[in-house]
């Protein structure tokens, strides 16, 4: 399925864990340093020159190169997402985005914040950074360059951006937890059975 950002609570909240989506239309390319600037300029009460209400955040430092007077995005691999783990819940409250995309999951109350607002977490496969690149359609523009280009904001065109999975849903689910659970569950059966 692809979903077209700007996206609905209600699309978002029909995504279930391990469902498989694409990505169209905007996105917003942003990690650790976007998250602290722009939750310290909301802080302060000034503008961020985004707007994620209902929109997708993509955690990734991309490698860019100038063409024909733009940007062109030519290695997007999705960054560990847990980094921001200290960052995301008060960034979902604040800034609203409907799908984040990264690797590696986020904590409980990132997933808390995705269930309260209706939000989704859509895994990308680590080392597929060429082949997230080809869903980058076109760069839109980007901001806050002094922070370098890995950790600078850009805001892109996405099409057919994926394969992603639905990692974590808008009601709390987590894939991550739910294979933690049963990995313990078997470990728990192995153990009855050799002890």
């Amino acid at each position: 399925m692809n979903l077209r950002a700007p996206l609905s609570e209600g699309t978002v909240r029909r995504l279930r864990l391990g469902e498989e989506v694409r990505v169209d239309g905007r996105v917003v390319i942003g990690r650790d340093e976007v998250h602290m600037r722009a939750l310290e300029l909301r802080r302060r009460g000034e503008e961020v020159p985004f707007d994620l209400q209902d929109g997708v955040l993509f955690h990734c430092g991309p490698i860019a190169r100038k063409s024909g007077g733009g940007w062109e995005i030519i290695a997007a691999g999705p960054t560990t997402s847990a980094r921001m783990n200290s960052l995301e819940p008060e960034f979902i409250r604040e800034f609203r985005p409907r799908a984040i995309i990264g690797k590696g999951g986020m904590s409980r109350p990132t997933a808390e914040a995705m269930r309260e607002h209706g939000c989704v977490y859509l895994a990308f496969t680590g080392g597929a950074a060429v082949l997230a690149a080809e869903g980058i359609r076109a760069v839109e523009r980007v901001e806050w360059l002094d922070l370098g280009m890995p950790e600078a904001l850009w805001i892109v065109d996405a099409r057919d951006l994926g394969p992603l999975v639905v990692a974590m849903d808008a009601h709390g689910g987590s894939l991550y937890e739910k294979v933690d659970r049963e990995a313990g569950e078997a470990l728990e059966r192995i153990k009855k059975e050799i002890g």
